[in-house]
């Protein structure tokens, strides 16, 4: 029996990425019978191109939680992928979500949370920190006889994302620079959009006598790349990807990093707000470790390096950060 998943922030990079790889590769489209996406701009150019892979788009109206469990029960939905959308009201939006799931009687509910959350302290991290009040959420349905969501959790922390590196696109180009406000000591191991990815849609479509495969459900995965590295050994990463480009990392102050992430991303301010957040977590030395065992146990590979991230768009204008599409090793 394949499942019927529902995703929310369809329209957004890593929902999209997702809903890409349940589709179109057979490792996972097997055994997807449908997928719904909830969008909170559904005429987006982002939903438009999830329709077209087969999604069906629809509305995520903000406050009407009674209309989402009816839209959840009538599309069937027994899987829930739960992104928090990039929103300034992401927490109150991902609430409702978690409610509507739980009164929808959703049983196998995956949710994409923050490496570094945990970390995060509330009043220099506020961001962040909700990350950790919405995974206590989710998996407090555990406890709740009342409801089947909490049979089969799933929690995924993703590290920092390789893509936003890409937002440094103008400065990369134009100057060879690397200009990131991380301090010039500590490390932090970027992680591919496209691994995440490849977890996620593994759990979603797994099995188990309880419903996501035994081996995933309940598990807390973080998922950071295999690269622990300084702005100086990105900045020599990206150097020797791009063959003729010599880049210098450059170590800028917060408020000139909000300048140029205001002026260079179309983003969310909330997201934003997010990425300067965890530049801080950064500099605090709160990001010196890997995480990989989880990605490797559960697809059977091993993650991007950030060299092969940063040749993935060698030839490229160094776009807006749309991810790359990463081979798995059958081909697909």
């Amino acid at each position: 029996m394949s499942r019927n998943i529902a995703i929310t922030a369809i329209d957004g990079h890593t929902g999209f990425s997702i809903a890409e790889l349940l589709l179109a590769d057979k490792t996972f489209s097997d055994k997807v019978t449908s997928v719904t996406g909830l969008s909170l701009h559904p005429k987006s150019h982002k939903a438009k191109e999830a329709e077209k892979l087969g999604v069906k788009v629809v509305t995520h109206k903000h406050g009407r939680e009674r209309e989402m469990v009816k839209l959840l029960q009538q599309a069937g939905v027994d899987t829930l992928c739960l992104i928090p959308p990039a929103h300034h009201d992401k927490y109150d939006l991902t609430v409702e979500l978690v409610n509507a799931a739980r009164k929808a009687g959703i049983a196998n509910v995956l949710f994409l949370s923050s490496a570094g959350a945990d970390l995060a302290e509330r009043d220099r991290q506020p961001r962040l920190r909700e990350f950790v009040d919405l995974e206590t959420l989710v998996l407090a349905s555990k406890g709740d006889p009342n409801t089947s969501t909490g049979h089969s959790p799933c929690v995924i922390r993703a590290g920092f994302y390789a893509e936003n590196l890409l937002l440094y696109a103008p400065q990369i180009k134009e100057e060879g620079l690397l200009p990131i406000p991380i301090g010039k000591d500590h490390k932090f191991a970027p992680v591919a959009l496209g691994d995440v990815a490849q977890v996620a849609a593994h759990v979603l479509t797994g099995r188990g006598e309880h419903g996501f495969d035994d081996k995933h459900r309940g598990q807390l995965m973080v998922v950071t790349g295999p690269m622990l590295a300084t702005g100086d050994e990105l900045a020599a990463a990206a150097s020797s990807a791009l063959g003729n480009k010599e880049l210098q990392f450059e170590d800028i102050s917060e408020g000139e990093a909000k300048k140029v992430l205001k002026h260079q991303s179309e983003s969310d301010a909330s997201e934003l707000q997010c990425l300067l957040e965890y530049y801080s977590l950064v500099r605090e030395g709160k990001t010196n470790y890997i995480s990989t065992t989880a990605f490797v146990d559960v697809t059977g590979n091993h993650p991007t390096e950030p060299t092969e991230f940063f040749k993935l768009y060698v030839g490229d204008p160094l776009p807006e950060p749309t991810p790359k599409k990463r081979k798995t090793e059958n081909g697909h």
